[in-house]
């Protein structure tokens, strides 16, 4: 969290001035089409990026979908995940978003902006209202994130299981499905470090609707679950998907982020060492001085 709080600390005039841009430009939507507000968002997003001292490196964006509507599925670990898609997104997307994650400051602009959708998990009927009206816009032919986890808690590299519901819209809209594998996206606003970091964004082969045609929501769930986490395995280093079973993988991944926490404690003890040595070396100084 210290990262969060330090690009918030060191953006203040950058944060007012685009909460009063889309402030204006939500309240003014007509005269803001789509592609306009959505550069304004990813210019917003760059700067949160450089002040943040956060790298996001994509792969895979010739396999989006030249044409049409589709909706993306990316694993879920943290408040960066929307952040870096964005970046590396050339066309104008929007997200599924938590109702009360999206009143917060800027969160709730950029939903306002980029025509996003808020997700009451409270209540039902508002839930399916929501979904109702991805679906349409998922058909009209937008580019819509949708975390199918449903939540993020120091996933980390870890992915849960995917909820067979978020397939609903773009199964009925009968739009492509692409799998989005987010790989160290929780470090940027989770580990308590101000240093520089990398994200890494994966899209992947999209389910066409041709593909799917005949699977339930559940098939469909496993089948993305499963490309996401071969994709991160491949990523990381680990071995095949289809060598090992579900407790297996699970296992894998959380040895490398163990592996990753120690590499990090131990960077974190090297330079406490170092400022005790610059400590020590002032102090030495100053008796040095005082007995001159």
């Amino acid at each position: 969290m210290l990262r969060f709080y330090y690009v918030i600390l060191i953006s203040i005039p950058y944060i007012i001035y685009y909460l009063t841009k889309m402030n204006y430009m939500a309240r003014h939507m007509n005269r803001f089409p789509e592609p306009r507000a959505y550069k304004t968002f990813r210019r917003l997003v760059r700067q949160i990026m450089i002040n943040a001292r956060i790298r996001t490196k994509a792969y895979g964006m010739e396999k989006l979908p030249a044409e049409g509507g589709y909706a993306m599925y990316p694993n879920h670990q943290g408040k960066y995940d929307t952040i870096g898609i964005v970046y590396s997104h050339d066309k104008p997307c929007t997200v599924v978003m938590d109702a009360k994650r999206s009143t917060m400051p800027l969160a709730n602009e950029v939903i306002e902006v980029s025509r996003g959708f808020r997700l009451d998990k409270t209540n039902m009927r508002s839930q399916v209202e929501v979904m109702s009206r991805v679906q349409k816009d998922l058909e009209a032919g937008r580019k819509i994130i949708i975390f199918p986890e449903g939540g993020y808690f120091h996933n980390r590299n870890n992915v849960q299981d995917f909820m067979p519901g978020a397939f609903k819209p773009a199964m009925r809209a009968k739009v492509p499905i692409v799998p989005v594998a987010l790989i160290d996206s929780y470090k940027p606003f989770e580990l308590n470090s101000i240093r520089k970091v990398t994200t890494k964004v994966y899209y992947l082969d999209p389910l066409y609707p041709e593909d799917y045609e005949g699977l339930n929501t559940r098939q469909v769930a496993d089948i993305v679950r499963n490309r996401i986490i071969a994709a991160m395995k491949e990523a990381l280093g680990l071995t095949d998907l289809d060598t090992q079973t579900h407790e297996e993988t699970v296992k894998d991944l959380r040895a490398q982020e163990v592996e990753t926490w120690k590499r990090e404690k131990n960077e974190i003890v090297d330079d406490k060492m170092e400022f005790g040595d610059v400590i020590e070396t002032l102090k030495e100084d100053i008796h040095k001085n005082e007995e001159k």
